[in-house]
């Protein structure tokens, strides 16, 4: 029997007159351990100007400031508050993090390409040296240092490529990243990964030098490797952390990913990207720049453009960089912070959907923005609340273990069906049915018993969030509750509108789960 046939004649058995059967789910390959991560920005770290917050009464950015030099420039300046430094030492913070380890942390983002790391003990300048647009204090790295080692989080970087860190003829040097591997070994730390500079097909927003080429970036990524091979041969190079070409982001000016590659941009251990299906209302003013809203944010249209995005990109992975690991570094509900609705239940549909999609394509690590900056965070930056987001990938933590299995069909093209091995349970299956019905029940008909946990919010667009109808929140001393499942018989288990149900299925008796 051929392998095709063979694959369809074990589906057909897993899947018997609209029947989930999991025991019979066959495996389609693997993720990694950490596939579920984060990013603390850069900006944060340092402290600096990033996407203020919107005010509940106009959905507006919160203040307009004065425009002023930026790590990150060709955005309106009214997109942006100034922030303190992030406390990644304060223990709700911590404990948060790292309930949902093991992970990566990736500390980078467009302000990390302008970062000077001022490496010393004594006060850092009133301002940053010239060709930089932030400063990083060696405490501030031992902070990230420190967080990444308490919350099981392996850190991922990148460095500075601005002007500052430029030879005479306008060459990247290894000058920054020089200090930050040695300030990294010093405090008995280490860099898991690394991306040579942050979305370099959009480098001039990014801060790179004028008239930055593709043949620049593939000069440039020549040095940088031959130096990381050498300085760092434990780090895993990823790259090149390109940007938007899949799903026809338009309103930047981009350097093409697949003439980066061609000039010398090749050669990475694990090929990466990042994706945005679209900016949020902070960059409404680039009228060519896609927008969309909550009305949309269930439809498959919205939900279906990460798979095209990393469609495209691991289609370049497999022309340049065959047999490579994929990652990606960066995601959220929208770029430039996200919407007012990021912050609600409504993004958990897309955040789940994202990760289902992208591990079955075989996507290494989904590395989400932020965790607690802004409104696409998965922890309120002030009060350190988890939002429904956060909710959301504690779940799938505890359910979708790293074997990934084909669910087959799904009961109803509103109900999105992915499923694992079950996480920590041999031969268990978990499951995942996302209902984006916003109006219909519809039905999952499992011949076994399983724990359900059944998300809802009352308003989509809010922060409440309930499990089995409780809702979800921080107990005495910060206590994360326990995610109780509900029994369920065998037989037809009804999916309420607009709902997530993750299914644990552990005597499922799956062989690849073994």
């Amino acid at each position: 029997m051929k392998r095709r046939e063979f694959a369809l004649a074990v589906l057909t058995a897993a899947v018997c007159h609209g029947q989930i059967r999991p025991g019979g789910l066959p495996k389609l390959g693997t993720v990694d351990a950490r596939f579920q991560s984060y990013n603390v920005e850069m900006v944060e770290v340092t402290g600096g100007r990033f996407w203020a917050p919107y005010r509940p009464d106009t959905k507006k950015p919160a203040e307009a400031p004065p425009a002023a030099a930026l790590s990150a420039p060709a955005i309106d300046p009214a997109a942006f508050r100034q922030r303190e430094p992030i406390n990644l030492a304060n223990p709700r913070l911590r404990k948060l993090a790292a309930a949902l380890g093991p992970a990566y942390v990736r500390v980078s983002g467009t302000w990390a390409n302008s970062t000077f790391f001022h490496d010393s003990d004594a006060p850092a300048p009133a301002a940053p040296p010239a060709g930089f647009g932030g400063v990083l204090t060696r405490a501030q790295w031992r902070g990230v240092l420190d967080f990444s080692r308490a919350v099981d989080a392996k850190l991922v970087t990148s460095f500075a490529i601005s002007a500052g860190v430029r030879d005479a003829q306008g060459v990247w040097t290894p000058s920054e990243a020089t200090k930050i591997l040695a300030a990294t070994w010093s405090a008995g730390g280490s860099i898991a990964a690394a991306e040579f500079f942050n979305e370099p097909n959009i480098a001039a927003m990014g801060g790179a030098p004028a008239g930055y080429t593709a043949a620049s970036y593939g000069r440039d990524f020549q040095v940088f490797r031959a130096f990381a091979k050498k300085a760092a041969p434990e780090m895993t190079i990823l790259g090149p952390g390109s940007v938007g070409e899949g799903t026809g982001m338009s309103g930047m000016a981009m350097l093409s990913s697949t003439e980066m590659l061609k000039a010398g941009g090749a050669d990475v251990d694990a090929y990466s990207y990042h994706y945005y299906g679209s900016v949020s209302k902070r960059c409404a003013y680039i009228a060519a720049m896609k927008q969309t809203t909550p009305e949309a944010a269930l439809s498959a249209a919205w939900l279906n453009k990460t798979g095209q995005e990393a469609t495209f990109y691991i289609g370049l992975r497999d022309q340049y960089e065959a047999g490579k690991p994929i990652w990606l570094t960066e995601t959220g509900e929208t770029a430039c912070g996200g919407n007012p609705w990021a912050a609600g239940f409504l993004d958990s549909f897309r955040y789940l959907d994202q990760l289902g999609q992208l591990a079955k394509k075989g996507v290494q690590v989904v590395a989400h923005n932020t965790l607690a900056a802004s409104d696409y965070a998965l922890i309120d930056e002030v009060t350190l609340t988890p939002r429904p987001n956060y909710w959301a990938a504690l779940l799938w933590h505890r359910t979708m273990g790293s074997t990934v299995l084909d669910a087959g069909p799904s009961p109803a093209p509103e109900v999105r069906l992915y499923a694992h091995c079950l996480a920590d349970k041999p031969g268990g299956v978990g499951l995942l049915a996302i209902n984006t019905d916003r109006g219909a029940e519809h039905d999952l008909d499992l011949p076994i018993g399983s724990q359900t946990f059944t998300l809802t919010a009352a308003n989509l667009e809010g922060g409440p969030v309930q499990l089995n109808g409780r809702e979800l929140k921080l107990g005495a001393n910060d206590a994360i509750p326990a995610l109780k499942g509900r029994p369920a018989k065998p037989g037809k288990l009804p999916l309420a509108p607009a709902s997530i149900t993750f299914l644990a299925v552990p005597s499922a008796g799956n062989p690849a789960c073994r």
